[in-house]
């Protein structure tokens, strides 16, 4: 399919509805090495609405790589390997356990583009996610569509950023069990995140690809730990690197003059996200 006829996917459109639960909430709190949930008891935390409104296709209907077939809502983008690039989310009113929520989604662009890594094409999400009351969270999501890879690929060369000092710094080891228990909350099939065998062989990846979203829960939970009590108003993030689960990986966080930066490093300390939050 063209890259032509791949915008033909503009403007379609999707809803969903879903409840807000507490069990994923505690799956949450654990997974991020809380003995008790840091944010207000039965709320959301930022970037907590990403554990609702799950994929539901049927089994039948997931293709190789663990995510469903290309086609329906996105865009049957012809190219094997698909990876989060970032997005940005503002946080408009707090969810709560109990509610129904409402999801629209809605694809805003569709772009592709051939660099040193070879063809990609972006797609562009936009999601508001609705209570009975009026808008709670606008996300925008681009997501990275990428070719197979070749013998003796290397990964993107190290981002060179402008960046403060150190204020707050984690480092994460990222094992197999971590990755798995964020796949079963978001309910994610893909199989970069757990199957190691097909990471190597089918993706030419060294080890299990750490979350774009685990990562980015990660450094707004780091700032969290270091601001009690803050409520974040919005956060944008990109990733530049993947993170493997072969090394471990250091968050990093300061405060500035115009909001909060946030960023990720492997374990040679080369930028692998970067972010800004806003909070109040």
């Amino acid at each position: 399919m063209s890259p032509q006829d791949l915008k033909t996917w503009i403007g379609a459109s999707e809803e969903i509805t879903d409840t807000v639960t507490a069990a994923p909430l505690t799956g949450l709190a654990t997974t991020l090495d809380h003995d008790k949930a840091p944010w207000p008891a039965a709320t959301v935390p930022p970037l907590g609405h990403w554990l609702y409104f799950l994929p539901r296709a049927l089994h039948r209907d997931i293709a190789e790589d663990g995510h469903p077939h290309r086609g329906g809502f996105l865009p049957p983008v012809p190219l094997p390997r698909r990876m989060w690039a970032g997005g940005t989310v503002s946080f408009l009113a707090p969810l709560t356990v109990g509610q129904t929520i409402r999801r629209i989604s809605t694809i805003k662009d569709v772009t592709a583009k051939s660099g040193r890594s070879g063809d990609m094409v972006f797609v562009t999400v936009e999601h508001e996610i609705m209570t009975t009351t009026g808008p709670a969270v606008r996300e925008l999501h681009d997501i990275v569509y990428r070719e197979a890879a070749k013998p003796g690929d290397a990964l993107p060369p190290p981002a060179a950023e402008p960046l403060p000092a150190v204020q707050w710094q984690r480092t994460i080891t990222p094992d197999p069990v971590l990755l798995f228990r964020y796949s079963a909350l978001t309910f994610n099939g893909h199989r970069i995140h757990y199957d190691r065998d097909y990471c190597r062989e089918a993706e030419g990846y060294p080890g299990l690809i750490v979350h774009g979203p685990l990562t980015a829960t990660l450094l707004v939970d780091l700032f969290l730990r270091h601001n009690p009590g803050a409520r974040v108003t919005g956060f944008s993030f990109r990733a530049k690197r993947p993170l493997f689960d072969i090394h471990p990986f250091t968050l990093c966080g300061a405060a500035t003059a115009s909001g909060t930066q946030l960023w990720a490093q492997d374990h040679q300390g080369a930028l692998s996200m970067t972010a800004r939050l806003d909070a109040q």
